[in-house]
């Protein structure tokens, strides 16, 4: 699970890591770990319609996503395995936990991330840091994290735009769980889906409907230049798409949601900070976040 890896690393305990996933890239460390998940379909050369068919298919046919390393795995013979149950496509999920348990001889301690909005991320922080002997260190990361929370919330325009955050761009998703509460936070009133809930399917009529002041573009494990791509590739000529407001004032953004938005992790706050930056440029032009994290389409 990427985002656990991500907090291994801000707890200092990576020498104790011996297994991570495909996607587990941040930081630049964890890619020397060894893998013991990976998945079945090639994001990186495949469509955002392509990895959405192939998707529907495995998931309709009853097939695995992600596979498991069994060499790797019964090499890093854990004592604890970290896993999530927050979304079967986007990370190992229960039936992978079940086929490790099953391959190794001694049974690890089993622990789940499984957050859906801010507050369920912060506290996981507290309870990975109990398991692993840390909880002066999880202290000190979560009240980092919720000052930076308190700074963005402060200081909020009293016109707030209707902004609408988008997970998937062929077919559209919304963007759900803990990103509606992550725009709220950062001055926005969020536009169709609700914190807490799964993303879903989007239709364009429901995005002319809302008529948005500002549209996030997110695509789940995309960064910005993948998102730009997928951007003019499907949507740039689209009569229907051009015709509404946020289009006509230049008001459409690309994120890196492979970092910041896609995984609840402690980057979410750089996700906050990010928003902020977008929904309220004067107040926040001087507010540092991370290099090429956006850009105005």
């Amino acid at each position: 699970m990427p985002s656990a890896t991500e907090l291994l690393y801000e707890f200092g305990v990576q020498d104790y890591l011996y297994g991570v996933t495909h996607e587990c890239k941040f930081p630049q460390d964890a890619l020397t770990k060894p893998r013991i998940i990976n998945s079945v379909i090639n994001s990186d050369e495949l469509t955002s319609n392509e990895i959405d068919t192939m998707t529907c298919q495995l998931l309709n046919d009853g097939k695995d996503i992600f596979i498991i390393d069994e060499k790797n795995l019964k090499k890093a013979d854990p004592d604890l395995i970290i896993s999530q149950e927050t979304c079967e496509v986007c990370a190992a999920y229960t039936n992978q936990v079940n086929k490790a348990l099953q391959i190794l001889q001694t049974k690890p301690m089993l622990h789940s991330m499984d957050s859906h909005n801010m507050h369920e991320i912060i506290q996981s922080v507290i309870k990975l840091g109990k398991i692993l002997d840390k909880e002066t260190k999880a202290k000190e990361i979560t009240e980092s994290l919720e000052k930076r929370i308190q700074n963005i919330k402060k200081d909020q325009n009293d016109e707030k735009p209707k902004v609408l955050a988008i997970e998937w761009i062929e077919p559209f998703f919304t963007a759900g769980h803990w990103v509606p509460e992550m725009i709220e936070i950062a001055g926005g009133i969020n536009m169709i889906s609700k914190t807490g809930e799964h993303s879903r399917r989007l239709d364009l009529q429901e995005v002319i409907n809302a008529d948005p002041d500002v549209i996030i573009m997110m695509p789940c494990g995309f960064d910005v230049n993948r998102t730009i791509l997928e951007y003019k590739n499907v949507l740039k000529r689209n009569e229907s798409w051009n015709s509404l407001k946020s289009v006509k004032k230049n008001q459409i953004f690309a994120v890196d949601a492979n970092s910041f938005f896609s995984k609840p992790s402690i980057r979410t706050i750089d996700g906050i900070e990010i928003l902020a930056k977008i929904i309220q440029l004067e107040k926040f032009e001087n507010l540092k976040v991370p290099s090429e994290s956006f850009l105005r389409l």
